[in-house]
């Protein structure tokens, strides 16, 4: 299996990308939008006054994709971007992010020292592969290991009890109220990436996951006002 999704996003910034990144869960197929929805202004993205006034002391970013909220951030603040997808870090790299790095976002504690970040942002719906709740439980413990006290974490989630989530790609119903599954891959020209499967939680179960891990959801925001949602957490 390739990176079909780094190798876009890549090829896109150095203008060689020639055809489509598509998104696929068995015949059903999308196209993904690559230009904007990646390489736009943070300040262009509906809600980001709102993270930014979560945003204190060093900046984690998990799974930073084409950087544009470190690209932001470290103008006023330390920032460290990391993704797993080494055509990403390539391209935080050449777009200028001033510590990119190949991290696990889910192998943190091994990554980082404690206490070492006083924000960490988990922004694209990435936290869904941590694949149940006592995955998610167990990622943002982790969190809390490389966040200091006072710190703060702000991440993206699918809602799956909103109005129009089961016609979301690849949406998958569970009968446990409050969750469910999307599984999906992406494909860029001859290039398959690895089927994702991403567990989707409403607010509810999101916080009951950061209650296990000693974290309060302190507020939701519906930015475009459907069941895609961002969360602030907060940490004594």
């Amino acid at each position: 299996m390739g990176d079909a999704f780094g190798r876009a996003l890549l090829d896109h910034y150095r203008g060689e990308r020639e055809t489509p990144l598509r998104q696929r869960d068995g015949d059903d197929v999308l196209t993904h939008p690559v230009g904007d929805f990646y390489f736009g202004a943070f300040a262009d993205e509906p809600g980001s006054d709102w993270v930014e006034s979560q945003v204190e002391g060093p900046v984690l970013d998990a799974g930073a994709g084409a950087g544009r909220d470190a690209l932001h951030f470290q103008r006023d603040r330390e920032t460290v971007a990391i993704d797993v997808s080494e055509h990403l870090v390539t391209l935080l790299d050449e777009r200028g992010v001033d510590d990119a790095r190949a991290v696990d976002m889910f192998a943190l504690p091994g990554a980082f020292d404690a206490d070492r970040f006083g924000t960490g942002l988990v922004l694209g719906t990435q936290v869904g592969l941590a694949k149940s709740r006592a995955g998610l439980a167990s990622f943002l413990a982790d969190l809390r290991t490389v966040v200091a006290p006072g710190g703060r974490v702000v991440l993206d989630c699918y809602d799956p009890t909103y109005e129009g989530a089961s016609e979301m790609l690849g949406f998958r119903a569970d009968p446990t109220p409050g969750l469910a599954y999307r599984t999906m891959h992406y494909e860029y020209g001859d290039v398959v990436g690895r089927t994702l499967l991403f567990r989707l939680f409403s607010p509810d179960r999101l916080r009951e996951a950061a209650a296990d891990a000693d974290w309060e959801v302190t507020d939701v925001q519906r930015p475009h006002g459907a069941y895609y949602y961002r969360a602030a957490l907060a940490r004594e």
